[in-house]
């Protein structure tokens, strides 16, 4: 092993050690007093939805001026395991592009089949090929074909644009950082903020990355629990909205584009049973989340969203006829508010979480200030601590 790649190793190796930590410590809008509506569950996390797992790999290194192949580095892979890694069960799946400046592969065979088989990736725009193809060497490796029999696989891999803060066109995420991700991948809290596929993200021209957050309805309309996980790289300063609160014009300091640039990949899991058309109207609800939160999907922005249910498993197959449960049309009211309600929260946690960062050619992008977040939620009656 050459010393570059000890140092990546090693790198890899502290991430994942640290990272479960600080997801338990580092705190989140709740914390600090921001008022959200709704009841999110335990980890107030996608993994709040039984099964569902997310891992990371984080890629820092380097600082000053930009030289492509050797950085600065800052990047990295997240995965969203549906059901778990050790499950081979595919999942009702739908999507929609709220705005198509963007990628989101294997879409079109969600789109016909109705079914998610294997984990949703995310990563930086130009490393969507090399995740992709490591995605099925790793589910080769496991030595199992689809839930139809064949061995093949159409990996669902999503991105956002890193070139600001990354060496995007050194093509630092390799093969085994995608398997990182994959097999470092748990339940319970979830690592936000710089991290993985978000490590260098910008949101509403703050620091960005991932963020994740969940509702639980009520036993009356059947308790299920919604869960979204964004990666966050888009948005203007200037319409940041938390709370309601016009928060970006009350902390107008240093903006990086001065209008809306990048943008955004939201995962949603439920554990409520639907069916991929229900799954659909869901994944569509997630713009009015986003919008909440200021967002009006910039023409340069890829808003892209994929919704699943973990409900009726053993759904996929090819032998007999197969029994499925599903809600009816006029009972997803409570899901659908949930969506929104926990997309709002979800973009704002990663803004939280995240710190500032500099990257390439000495490019920083500062972080949300708690103090002035809570100054300005104050000002207009807005806290809740």
């Amino acid at each position: 092993m050459s010393p570059s790649q000890i140092r990546r190793t090693a790198f890899i190796l502290i991430v994942a050690l640290a990272t479960p930590l600080s997801a338990q410590t580092k705190p989140r809008a709740r914390d600090l007093g921001v008022p959200f509506d709704g009841t999110p569950g335990p980890n107030n996390a996608i993994t709040d939805v039984k099964g569902v797992e997310v891992g990371h790999t984080t890629l820092i290194s380097g600082e000053g001026k930009l030289e492509i192949g050797k950085g600065p580095v800052r990047t990295g892979v997240t995965a969203i395991h549906p059901r778990g890694k050790t499950s081979n069960d595919a999942v009702f799946a739908a999507w929609f592009t709220l705005n198509g400046n963007g990628e989101m592969t294997g879409t079109t065979w969600v789109d016909d089949s109705g079914f998610l088989n294997g984990p949703v990736m995310i990563t930086n725009t130009h490393s969507v090929g090399v995740v992709r193809d490591a995605v099925i060497a790793w589910k080769v490796k496991h030595g199992s074909p689809d839930m139809e029999g064949y061995w093949w696989s159409l990996p669902v891999v999503a991105e956002t644009w890193d070139g600001y803060l990354n060496d995007i066109n050194g093509f630092h995420v390799k093969p085994e950082d995608a398997w990182h991700a994959l097999d470092v991948a748990h339940t319970g809290p979830v690592e936000e903020g710089n991290v993985g596929g978000g490590t260098g993200m910008i949101c509403n021209e703050f620091k960005g990355g991932i963020g994740t957050s969940s509702r639980v309805l009520d036993q009356k309309v059947g308790g299920y629990t919604v869960g979204v996980l964004v990666q966050c790289n888009y948005g203007s300063r200037e319409q940041l909205r938390i709370a309601g609160i016009n928060v970006g014009r009350e902390i107008p300091e240093h903006t990086v584009w001065q209008k809306d640039v990048g943008s955004i990949i939201v995962v949603l899991a439920t554990d409520a049973p639907l069916i991929p058309t229900q799954l659909k109207r869901i994944a569509k609800k997630i713009s009015l989340g986003l919008g909440r939160d200021g967002s009006y999907s910039g023409d340069g922005s890829g808003d892209i969203f994929i919704a699943f249910s973990t409900a009726n498993p053993g759904a996929v197959g090819t032998e007999g006829l197969h029994q499925l449960i599903m809600l009816p049309n006029d009972s997803l009211d409570p899901i659908f508010l949930a969506t929104v309600q926990a997309t709002e929260e979800a973009v704002v946690n990663a803004m939280v979480a995240a710190e500032t960062m500099t990257g390439i050619n000495n490019h920083t992008v500062i972080a949300l200030p708690h103090d002035r977040l809570r100054e300005a939620l104050k000002k207009y009656n807005r806290l809740t601590k």
